[in-house]
């Protein structure tokens, strides 16, 4: 139970879709111990509680976009149901739902999770608005300064994957 309480792990199954932080059911489900299957029953008895701002099933596009950026997902590909995301309020539902002592601890580190991501966010949009701010009341009083703020966006930003080429390529 230690290892899913890390707050590192559950941060990891969070993804954004539709620009929205979820956590998709299969996720949900692996760390409560249940299978998939269990865990959208019990949701599915209790459809009023989960509005679409708690949940929402992913469209094939959207699975097909999740599978392509997320590599513990890559199982959803040849999954004939399209899975059902949760947002930060429908993980706090699923509490209401499931009441096993798994299922409140679990849910305790999730909401502390998507806590810790938003603190994380607003310190990274605080920097970037006091970068800007002191950028600006430099203006063009020095060029090196300038170059120095440009590299420390370009180190912000997380290196892209490139991607391996598909099919055969001759050698030049």
């Amino acid at each position: 139970m230690g290892e899913i309480m890390n707050i590192k792990v559950i941060r990891e199954k969070i993804i954004v879709v539709r620009g929205i932080k979820v956590m998709l059911d299969r996720d949900l489900a692996e760390l409560y111990e249940v299978p998939t299957k269990r865990l959208n029953e019990q949701v599915k008895r209790n459809l009023k509680r989960f509005p679409r701002d708690f949940m929402f099933r992913l469209t094939k596009s959207e699975v097909t976009q999740v599978v392509a950026n997320c590599d513990h997902l890559k199982t959803l590909k040849f999954s004939p149901q399209q899975p059902y995301a949760f947002t930060e309020h429908g993980v706090a539902m699923l509490s209401s739902v499931l009441n096993s002592e798994r299922a409140i601890s679990v849910n305790i580190a999730i909401i502390r999770a998507f806590v810790k991501l938003r603190e994380v966010m607003a310190m990274h949009k605080e920097f970037i608005q006091r970068l800007s701010e002191l950028e600006r009341r430099m203006g063009k009083k020095d060029r090196e300064v300038i170059a120095l703020f440009e590299a420390i966006r370009k180190l912000m930003n997380p290196p892209q994957k490139k991607k391996a080429a598909i099919g055969f390529h001759a050698r030049k």
